[in-house]
């Protein structure tokens, strides 16, 4: 059901608006075409993408605020038709940095309630150690969901479904059943240790269960959006879930052992994937110390 309103964040945000806001202009954006209407754009920040066709063009994110201007001028390559739409996957200003200007020009915004919720309000991040104001009226929502929607748009449906705390708490995955396509928001961080919002609701058994919804919805030849990385397949994410669940059943096995968490950080639980996936943001110790807290209900980063 629908939730009409009128016209933040942690995750990489301070990181990443620095970079943009000093090199906006040497962004490169690549795109890689999915479908006869949907292609995956990458820039600096969460995957997008865009369905493109005769109504108009529709996005699933749009980035980083500082480069919006070069985000725009990118989509004007794929399409010269104007934004009618756009799926937020969740409220970190990576994914809807480009919202306000978007917004001005007319787009229809859609999230998760919780989405509208969080980024009416200031939000502060105990793993950045940063603090989000509200954003402004022109990047809010104008259409809030509860369970999912569905935008019938160039042909195909989209059906955005919530995913409860999981990355954070108002995260949404995006299926496309004719075009045979998912957009995983930050679900799936594609060969990286995922983060945990666990400020905004986040807890890794719902990471787990958003896994497992796409799984249900896709089959072996489905190509697979993540929030960061390369395009994905069924079967790169099913191994990401199994992943997922083996890591945070070997840290719920040695809590129920009564290790402390600095115990479990010093048995490293998830040695044999720290090499590949522990060496480009989130560090074991920090992905450790995520499954610990979401196991233990504590909803903050802290060791």
């Amino acid at each position: 059901m629908f939730t009409l309103k009128p016209k933040t964040t942690a995750f990489m945000t301070a990181l990443l608006l620095t970079i943009a806001s000093q090199a906006a202009l040497a962004v490169e954006f690549t795109s890689t075409r999915l479908s006869d209407t949907l292609t995956m754009l990458k820039g600096q920040g969460g995957n997008i993408a865009i369905s493109s066709g005769k109504d108009g063009v529709f996005i699933i994110d749009d980035q980083l605020a500082p480069i919006t201007e070069g985000l725009l001028e990118a989509i004007g390559k794929i399409s010269d038709q104007p934004i009618r739409y756009v799926i937020n996957t969740h409220y970190h200003g990576d994914h809807v940095g480009g919202n306000e200007t978007i917004g001005k020009a007319g787009a229809v915004i859609v999230t998760h309630n919780n989405v509208y919720t969080r980024m009416n309000s200031e939000h502060f991040s105990t793993f950045m150690q940063t603090s989000t104001p509200a954003y402004p009226t022109d990047a809010m929502p104008n259409i809030t969901f509860s369970d999912e929607a569905t935008l019938h748009f160039n042909g195909e449906i989209a059906t955005a479904y919530h995913i409860a705390n999981a990355h954070t708490d108002g995260d949404a995955l995006v299926h496309f059943p004719k075009s045979n396509v998912i957009h995983m928001g930050d679900l799936w961080f594609q060969g990286l240790y995922p983060y945990i919002d666990l400020d905004a609701g986040g807890n890794i058994e719902g990471v787990i269960n958003g896994v497992n919804k796409a799984l249900e919805l896709a089959n072996s030849e489905t190509k697979i959006i993540p929030g960061h990385g390369p395009l994905g397949s069924y079967a790169e994410l099913k191994a990401y879930g199994e992943f997922l669940t083996e890591a945070t059943q070997s840290v719920r096995q040695l809590i129920a052992e009564e290790k402390n968490l600095s115990e479990i950080i010093a048995l490293k639980p998830t040695a044999k994937w720290d090499e590949t996936l522990g060496k480009v943001w989130i560090k074991p110790d920090q992905f450790v110390t995520m499954i610990y807290n979401s196991l233990q209900g504590i909803q903050e980063y802290k060791q």
